[in-house]
């Protein structure tokens, strides 16, 4: 089964079962981004995680191959070719999606502004190395209905 289609089988599968993000992450053991990240096909996921993700989803236990299979990250976007502005791109490519859903589930149909927003970068002193914490904070701007 090709990712597309595995994506459209877990979605199908959440819906189906009104299930959320969070739940289908706590079935996996793990967290929600990732979870939805790896459950839109942007992430392979480790075998033990497949089985259970399946399980509680009520999927064939023959897509765990397809499951753990390398996914293919790519976009059609222009790339940036700055490396640290090109990481965060990479970081809105693979998550965007993932990013998306969990907004909507949370807050409902709208988007987060640019406008009424604001951005934290800072640094966490870590003995494996330094880490770079990003926090973004917009205000959620429902969409209107008429």
């Amino acid at each position: 089964m090709k990712k597309v289609e595995l994506t459209e089988a877990i979605i199908n599968a959440k819906k189906e079962k009104g299930l959320s993000w969070e739940a289908i992450a706590d079935a996996a053991g793990k967290s929600v981004v990732w979870t939805t990240s790896a459950c839109l096909g942007m992430n392979s996921f480790p075998e033990d995680t497949a089985h259970a993700v399946l399980e509680f989803l009520d999927l064939p236990a023959d897509l765990v191959a397809d499951m753990t299979a390398c996914p293919h990250k790519a976009w059609e976007k222009a790339v940036p070719q700055d490396p640290l502005v090109y990481r965060i791109y990479e970081i809105v490519g693979v998550y965007g999606d993932t990013l998306k859903e969990i907004i909507h589930e949370k807050f409902g149909d709208g988007i987060m502004s640019a406008i009424d927003f604001h951005m934290d970068v800072q640094k966490e002193e870590n003995p494996k190395g330094d880490r770079v914490v990003i926090t973004m904070n917009g205000k959620f701007l429902k969409y209107s209905v008429w």
